[in-house]
């Protein structure tokens, strides 16, 4: 008990995760060879550990015990269990939307397997739970003229009263938060490419508001792909309407926001469907006055020929 075998590719993120989602620390991790743990060899047996898998130890209070070179019995059967649980979880299910879907996957069928195990025994002899290491590096960048910043040369959007000022940037593995004067204005889901673009529409509804017909091939509205389809169908001869919607709306996400458009598409077309049963219920009605009509006509005429 207390000792932990760890070969994640990832130093910290896995760690943070790890201990949060247990409730506490092993005092003893045990890891392989890999760069990211063992900066280089010094001699036949030293290593010098990496410096970010220090500091993550010393905040945690667990000790480093790092395998022997081509000592397969002191890793155990640790690279066994990779292998049976990618079969158990990705088996019969192994195509996935996004990388999120499948982490949410992984992570139903991982509590899944672990109904009947004995790990509540092990809890109780863990390191007392400490706050999530945090784990952002931080850097400094101006606001260009378009509202965006550059990191790693990714371009983010940030809302438009910030152009020409300085921000700054708290970079994760996920994602990046921007913050101003000490407050935070924005986040992004981090994005990974020379010249990637990652725009968020609500950082330039002033500007769209004094310039509606600039919506209509704008690079915000072209990001969400959903949003344009709407757009084209819906409020392309309205865009001053479409982007009054979006600031009524300002305070909820992009995806309740979504909803909102297609429930107002929804209604417009059951209105539309009715006002057609309306013209239809006219038409029917008219139609059946002309025959009755028609008919008495008839009936009238044929009893005149009678009389005579």
């Amino acid at each position: 008990m207390g000792k932990l075998i760890f070969v994640q590719k990832c130093v910290d993120k896995p760690h943070v995760q790890f201990f949060s989602m247990m409730g506490g620390v092993w005092r003893e991790i045990v890891y392989d060879n890999m760069k990211n743990v063992v900066t280089k060899f010094i001699g036949k047996n030293d290593k010098e550990i990496n410096e970010d898998l220090v500091k993550i130890s010393m905040y945690y209070g667990f000790k480093i015990n790092v395998t022997n070179c081509f000592s397969g019995n002191e890793k155990g059967s640790v690279e066994k269990s990779v292998d049976i649980l990618r079969n158990e979880i990705f088996a019969t299910n192994w195509s996935f939307l996004s990388l999120d879907d499948a982490r949410e996957y992984a992570v139903s069928r991982l509590n899944k397997l672990n109904e009947e195990s004995k790990i509540d025994e092990e809890q109780a002899r863990l390191l007392p739970a400490m706050p999530p290491l945090e784990l952002a590096s931080i850097c400094e960048c101006k606001v260009d003229k378009s509202s965006l910043i550059s990191v790693d040369c990714v371009k983010y959007s940030v809302p438009e009263h910030l152009v020409g000022k300085h921000v700054i940037v708290k970079k994760y593995l996920e994602k990046i938060c921007v913050y101003a004067e000490n407050q935070p204005v924005c986040t992004h889901k981090r994005a990974f490419g020379n010249g990637t673009l990652q725009i968020d529409i609500m950082h330039y509804l002033n500007t769209l508001h004094k310039k509606p017909g600039a919506i209509k091939n704008s690079v915000a509205l072209k990001s969400i792909p959903k949003l344009k389809a709407l757009f084209d169908k819906h409020y392309s001869k309205k865009p001053k309407q479409f982007i009054e919607i979006f600031q009524e709306n300002k305070h909820l996400t992009i995806e309740e926001i979504l909803e909102i458009f297609e429930q107002k598409t929804a209604i417009r077309g059951e209105i539309r469907a009715l006002d057609v049963v309306k013209s239809v219920s006219q038409v029917d009605v008219l139609t059946r006055s002309l025959i009755d009509n028609y008919a008495s006509l008839l009936v009238s005429g044929g009893g005149a020929k009678l009389e005579k």
